[in-house]
């Protein structure tokens, strides 16, 4: 009966979340069901299981969901995301408009702009693009989402996405993990998502079609709010946040514009390799500051003091551009406030459940995976961002419940934990992107398309890239280990 009870808890909290509902109602109801179902104390598991969890996401993550936004939501009112948009624009031209699209939504997500953010400054951008060039509207989704959604989201070394950040506290690594074999999961998926969007365009042209149809205003999907609930719980920003606060008339010059990326990054990588290792450290292990360790906090801290870096230069080369800088900072607090406690509540209904004693039968199905403990990680990663709808939600979910177990096995096996996160990342970020997906449906939203005309382009690029590159990555990790 208890894992029957997962099982239903599971599935009404996948399809009432689908139709709109608030994972914040959903996800403890779901977590008191299984419970009540498996013979459990009901409040017990509600404030001691499902609220510590949730609470322990929320202090490891929170810094990054607010920075995150905050930097994001100065990028776009500063007039830099679509500085940097138009500059793709111009070099690339009408001729290249799914390279120049795909290539300026990586630019922005890999140097730290939510994905939501450049959801709504890049749809723009390319209805006009894709009008110019007649290329079919119904394939501005797929473009869109390999640039913002895939390897700048899980694979390349140094991204500040929350999804490459998780792993970093369980497994004690830094935001730059495997770096090779991020870079070749990167060329893979950014190759193979190419050749297919270039084949299907070639198709469309022989075929007659055009770019048809009319350009969606974004703020008609900004205020769904079923749109809205699911996308909280995919993300890292509010899209209601998108209206509020003051554009600048103004865009800077591009390199204005490209220097807090560079700065993300720089200093991400400054303060993993060069900073943080030669701090003294040694009063993290008194109780007073959680009885923790560096390689538990580290790679957390260098994100945060990369992004507080970089906020701090786009604001000083901006001011003059952000007429309302109050409201613009205050929209993009706002917009990290109900992503952190959306995801931090299937973190919590996860935590319920790998409580149960039931969960034994599946915590043992998923370490028996024929084919050693990178792949089962993978399949558990990839399941449970494919319910959940959601990479760090399921991501965390899992490494909730069985990464320690994991680490255990990598020290016994000789599997540098490096290799972990960057399988565990990339795992979970190939399946979430099913139909239920909250950034799946809000780009389909932003772009005036739906799931009929154009989630197979998607599936293409965003999951069977992902997985030819996942499974890369397994190979070549576990002939020749991590780099």
């Amino acid at each position: 009966m208890g894992l029957l009870g997962i099982l239903i808890a599971l599935g009404l909290l996948i399809y009432l979340a689908y139709r709109g509902w608030s994972i914040l109602l959903l996800a403890p109801a779901a977590a008191i069901i299984a419970a009540g179902l498996s013979g459990e104390p009901l409040l017990a598991h509600w404030t001691q299981t499902f609220m510590r969890s949730a609470a322990q996401f929320v202090m490891q993550f929170f810094p990054i969901f607010l920075l995150g936004a905050l930097f994001g939501k100065l990028m776009e009112d500063s007039g830099s995301v679509s500085a940097i948009a138009d500059f793709m624009t111009e070099r690339l031209g009408a001729k290249r408009a799914i390279l120049a699209v795909v290539l300026a939504g990586a630019l922005v997500t890999y140097g730290g702009v939510s994905l939501f953010v450049a959801f709504f400054v890049l749809a723009p951008m390319a209805h006009a693009l894709f009008r110019a060039a007649a290329i079919p509207k119904r394939l501005m989704p797929a473009a869109i989402a390999l640039g913002t959604s895939t390897f700048t989201m899980s694979m390349l070394p140094g991204t500040p996405a929350i999804q490459n950040a998780i792993p970093m506290p369980f497994f004690g690594t830094t935001p730059f993990a495997a770096p090779g074999l991020g870079i070749l999961a990167s060329a893979i998926t950014l190759g193979f998502g190419l050749w297919w969007l270039t084949l299907v365009e070639a198709r469309a042209r022989k075929n007659g079609e055009d770019y048809e149809g009319n350009a969606v205003a974004a703020t008609v999907a900004a205020n769904d709010e079923k749109i809205r609930e699911r996308a909280t719980t995919s993300g890292t920003f509010d899209p209601v946040e998108v209206e509020h606060g003051a554009q600048s008339a103004d865009a800077p010059p591009i390199t204005i514009a490209v220097l807090p990326l560079a700065i993300v990054v720089g200093v991400n990588l400054l303060m993993s390799t060069l900073v943080l290792p030669r701090l003294d450290t040694s009063y993290l292990a008194e109780p007073g500051w959680g009885s923790t360790s560096l390689s538990a906090v580290g790679g957390i801290w260098a994100v945060v003091t990369a992004l507080t870096v970089a906020i701090a230069v786009l604001i000083a080369l901006n001011l003059k551009r952000l007429p309302k800088l109050r409201e613009t900072m205050d929209a993009g607090a706002n917009a990290s406030a109900l992503p952190v406690l959306s995801v931090a509540s299937l973190v919590g209904f996860g935590a319920v459940v790998a409580a149960l004693p039931a969960f034994a039968v599946v915590r043992d199905w998923v370490l028996g995976i024929e084919g050693g403990p990178l792949v089962s990680l993978a399949v558990a990663t990839n399941v449970l961002a494919s319910l959940t709808g959601s990479a760090s939600g399921g991501l965390t979910i899992a490494l909730d419940a069985l990464g320690m177990t994991y680490l255990k096995i990598a020290h016994e096996q000789g599997i540098n934990p490096d290799l972990l996160h960057r399988v565990a990342v990339i795992g979970a970020g190939t399946l979430d992107s099913l139909p239920h997906n909250g950034a799946v449906v809000t780009l389909l939203a932003v772009c005036g398309s739906t799931h009929k005309e154009s989630y197979l382009d998607i599936v293409m690029v965003a999951i069977v890239g992902a997985l030819i590159a996942l499974v890369a990555v397994i190979v070549l990790g576990t002939a020749f280990g991590s780099f």
